[in-house]
């Protein structure tokens, strides 16, 4: 079984989570300067990374908080995790 470590409550079943999705895309800004192309590939296109990758998860069935997961997507290892300051990011 996955145990992913909570920054809030520690380790815990990966049955507890639901991933929220890749921690690296950035959101287009809102407004007319954003355009259609620009939501289409936020929305839409995607990689597949291979390897160390930064995810999002949203501890679901605990203290409901969204965090950053540092996962090998090859081994499911999970290096790391951390808080995500107030503007999305995570912490330092």
């Amino acid at each position: 079984m996955l145990e992913i470590p909570c920054p809030y409550c520690g380790r815990r079943a990966h049955t507890e989570f639901t991933y929220m999705g890749d921690a690296t895309v950035s959101r287009p800004a809102d407004g007319p300067e954003a355009s259609d192309r620009d939501w289409y590939e936020f929305v839409y296109v995607r990689l597949n990374p291979k390897g160390p990758h930064k995810e999002l998860w949203h501890h679901t069935n605990g203290c409901r908080v969204v965090f950053e997961v540092s996962r090998d997507t090859a081994t499911h290892e999970i290096t790391g995790s951390a808080k995500l300051s107030d503007e999305g990011e995570a912490a330092s």
